[in-house]
């Protein structure tokens, strides 16, 4: 497979292109292109150019007419390549493209006879020649241990955890906005610590060199965070890293994102409150609902929420 990728790839080279330039004009996005272009009728062209960008995860070849679907990080949509219309060059390097490499086309935009929206291609840029296979198309990456290990791969395979991505990044933004809102300033404590405390946790051990001293990388921002209360900051909040050298599994990570907030002048019954109309405020935000389902159980992050003692 790979033999054959890197003879497809000196055959490219050959043919005086370069299979991996540094640039192209995108103008477009696939998700873009598929809503504006939903109202075409089946076999009605648009008459608009477009010019778009992405990785290869579908070819069907048929002679002299080739389908392919593009996919970038909007979504996917359907390539539609001519020799009548590229010409015997171009119809050449479509011949030598594979699954994973990630083109740039030019072309117009039309509905096919089954109703799919297509780019009509009439200019092909090859950007990256995949050297080394995708997952198999049929199976995708199933392996869990894989797909932690090589998350690259991951998240090519599998669209729903690039999902997840995107969800936590906007999970993070509306908790910001959450606190800041309420008056709250985001700090940075430090990672470096020359005591680590906060938690009961073993810290992984470093060394300042010039100073020929012990650092530990923190395992909890909290006496950072207190001394700022000390100081006369009254609501302060920290997002970032800790670290922890323990074990590791699916739900369990020596590496992990924490927050911490410390506000003067409440109790805990206070801050109990804030912490559910910040997991309520959060889900509305990012999911439209405060009705989740986790480990197929319906639960509604919806204020007040249930109370227990510690003991229970």
């Amino acid at each position: 497979m790979i033999n054959e990728r890197l003879s497809k790839l000196a055959d490219i080279r050959a043919m005086g292109l370069n299979p991996y330039p540094y640039s192209f004009n995108r103008k477009d996005n696939s998700g873009d292109i598929m809503a504006k272009f939903s109202f075409l009728k089946p076999e009605q062209k648009s008459g608009v150019e477009v010019s778009v960008a992405g990785r290869l995860m579908l070819l069907r070849r048929m002679g002299k007419v080739t389908f392919a679907d593009l996919a970038d990080q909007s979504g996917k949509i359907q390539l539609y390549f001519r020799f009548d219309d590229i010409g015997e060059k171009q119809y050449e390097l479509v011949r030598k493209l594979d699954l994973g490499d990630i083109v740039g086309v030019m072309g117009s935009v039309f509905k096919t006879k089954m109703g799919e929206v297509t780019v009509h291609v009439d200019g092909l840029n090859l950007l990256a020649k995949g050297v080394r296979g995708l997952p198999d198309k049929y199976h995708g990456l199933k392996d869990v241990e894989i797909r932690y290990r090589k998350r690259y791969l991951d998240l090519v395979s599998n669209p729903e955890t690039r999902d997840v991505f995107v969800k936590q990044a906007r999970i993070i933004r509306e908790i910001r906005s959450f606190f800041d809102s309420r008056g709250f300033v985001e700090v940075q404590t430090p990672m470096l610590q020359p005591l680590y405390g906060g938690a009961n946790a073993r810290p992984f051990v470093t060394e300042h060199r010039e100073l020929h001293m012990p650092l530990y990388l923190r395992i909890s921002p909290e006496l950072y965070l207190k001394r700022l209360i000390v100081g006369g900051f009254e609501k302060v909040y920290d997002i970032n890293k800790n670290f922890r050298n323990e074990g590791v599994d699916r739900s369990h990570n020596p590496e992990f994102m924490m927050m911490e907030w410390y506000e003067a002048y409440t109790d805990y019954n206070y801050q109990m409150r804030q912490f559910e109309e910040l997991v309520s405020a959060v889900a509305k935000k990012v999911l439209g609902t405060t009705r989740i389902t986790y480990q197929g159980k319906v639960l509604d992050l919806a204020p007040p929420w249930g109370c227990l003692t510690m003991i229970d």
